[in-house]
């Protein structure tokens, strides 16, 4: 038989998925529920922490609960590769059209805001043996964040890796202030005469650390989908190394294995 609190979620849930409840609505103050549902302060208040657990209110400290707004679900298949691949090296007004979150959202780039951060770093043990070169070689590192314009996080805390040197033939690819890149790396990869051959994609899931949940604004006992991404040009090389940290509530993979015909 469900106890107090949860018989107040049960009926506060129902209100918000039928939409009597809509998104940014603020939920009454705890003290008017209790006095709604004949309980106590407390009772009301683990009802609202079991609602914030599953992302459908959110606490604005000194403001009140409010009714979550959806955040925008992106589907990350396998084939983004190859569609990349594809217009890597196509004219810039078409690669300039659309990007890989794009193709991840459905949004236009007219609904998207993008920053990145630049900067040169030593190449660690655990990268330099990614790379196959000397641990302290210099590297590029690039931190990128895209998000929905009406929405405040971002749909991904992703970090690239490239060896400086590498890029140092085409000095465009080393200014931050050029990106959004029409084509992204497949396309900067290109300028200075790379082709990849493939690309290799490790995903495990783990809690969040509390840096990752506040700027991925996740629900509390959300888990973060890790995502290294290796790629590999056509003579074996790594080229690119990526960390991807993706929110759990609002990222599917899809993995799409074309088989051989016998």
């Amino acid at each position: 038989m469900p106890v107090a609190y949860e018989r107040i979620a049960d009926e506060l849930r129902t209100a918000i998925r039928a939409g009597h409840l809509r998104p940014g609505d603020r939920l009454p103050a705890e003290t008017r529920l209790a006095e709604r549902f004949g309980r106590s302060v407390p009772t009301v208040r683990e009802a609202l922490r079991a609602l914030r657990d599953e992302g459908l209110v959110e606490k604005r400290h000194g403001v009140g609960t409010f009714v979550r707004r959806p955040r925008t679900p992106a589907r990350r298949t396998n084939l983004r590769h190859q569609w990349e691949k594809d217009r890597a090296r196509a004219p810039l007004e078409r690669r300039a059209r659309t990007g890989a979150t794009e193709y991840d959202t459905g949004l236009r780039a007219c609904d998207l805001v993008f920053r990145t951060h630049y900067r040169e770093v030593a190449a660690d043990a655990e990268l330099a043996a990614a790379f196959g070169v000397p641990e302290g070689t210099e590297l590029l590192e690039r931190d990128y964040r895209t998000r929905c314009a009406a929405e405040s996080a971002p749909f991904a805390l992703v970090t690239s890796y490239l060896v400086r040197a590498v890029l140092a033939a085409d000095p465009a690819l080393l200014d931050a202030s050029n990106e959004p890149w029409p084509g992204g790396s497949q396309n900067q990869l290109h300028r200075v005469g790379i082709e990849l051959d493939r690309v290799e994609e490790h995903v495990t899931a783990r809690p969040p650390t509390p840096e990752e949940a506040a700027e991925l604004e996740l629900p509390p006992g959300t888990s973060v989908l890790v995502l290294r991404k290796v790629s590999y040009d056509t003579d074996g090389r790594v080229v690119d190394v990526s960390d991807v940290v993706l929110p759990g509530d609002r990222t599917e993979l899809l993995f799409v294995t074309p088989l051989e015909r016998w």
